[in-house]
């Protein structure tokens, strides 16, 4: 599947009963690309165990355990509702904490992304540069992400942009490193954005919880409106609110392909 070009792998657990132990090698395994399915990352659905509908282990694309991915969260609910795990409106279990998610139309899925548990301001050096960030955590424990304005974002050269965004990953400001996610204003509630993601360590095509985490700390400033804020990705686009109900993530849902693992030496 894919969300707005962030693409995933789902295997239900439920069913194959893979022991957790082998998830992380598996998900290595499976994610590179030409010798592999490939993917961004890879996410298993298993048995709840706090009274949700399932639980969602999600694993990125090097085999690290992630906390949570908005986008993949968005995909998995439609797995989950299509399969009869769930209905229109289902409880996710992830290492973050509950996401709740909605079914907008057939592939439209709107999830409530983790709540803002750390947020701030500081300025931090790469490259030999200062820039302002805002360093933001969703959920517990926390997603980390760099929040960081690049003025004429979409004319900057890609090499460039790419060794900042590795450069700032890695940062010694970030406890844990960073997701970095670059942005630009260019209309009333409506931004482009770019994020270079740990456990990838490139850019892709979406990140949910960058996208919210950009479009929370604007709102808390007061640059952006916080309903529907539009944000541009280079796999489509994504809408995000922020309310006293929460953050929330909205954007499209994609089911690429059904099939099963032939090659002996994936396991």
């Amino acid at each position: 599947m894919h969300g707005a070009g962030n693409d995933f792998i789902i295997i239900n657990n439920i069913e194959e009963k893979i022991p957790v132990s082998k998830l992380g090698e598996l998900a290595e395994k499976l994610c590179h690309r030409r010798l592999a399915i490939g993917a961004d990352g890879f996410m298993v659905v298993d048995h709840p165990e706090f009274g949700g509908d399932y639980k969602m282990r999600f694993y990125n694309a090097d085999g690290s355990l992630g906390e949570m991915c908005g986008n993949g969260a968005r995909c998995i609910a439609r797995y989950g509702h299509e399969k009869g795990l769930a209905g229109e409106v289902q409880n996710i279990e992830t290492i973050a904490g509950l996401v709740v998610g909605y079914k907008v139309t057939e592939d439209m899925y709107r999830i409530r992304l983790n709540d803002v548990t750390t947020m701030e301001d500081m300025t931090v050096e790469a490259l030999g540069k200062e820039y302002p960030c805002v360093y933001v955590e969703l959920g517990d424990p926390g997603i980390p992400h760099a929040v960081v304005r690049i003025e004429g974002l979409a004319d900057m050269e890609s090499k460039e942009l790419h060794d900042l965004g590795a450069a700032l990953r890695y940062c010694n400001a970030f406890p844990k490193g960073a997701n970095v996610n670059f942005y630009d204003i260019v209309g009333n509630d409506e931004l482009v954005e770019l994020t270079y993601e740990r456990g990838v360590e490139d850019f892709t095509l979406a990140c949910g919880t960058g996208t919210g985490s950009v479009v929370a700390s604007l709102t808390k400033k007061g640059i952006v409106s916080g309903t529907d804020v539009k944000v541009n990705v280079p796999g489509g686009v994504l809408y995000i609110t922020l309310n006293e109900d929460g953050l929330f993530l909205t954007g499209p849902t994609v089911i690429v392909a059904e099939g099963k693992l032939n090659d002996k030496e994936l396991f």
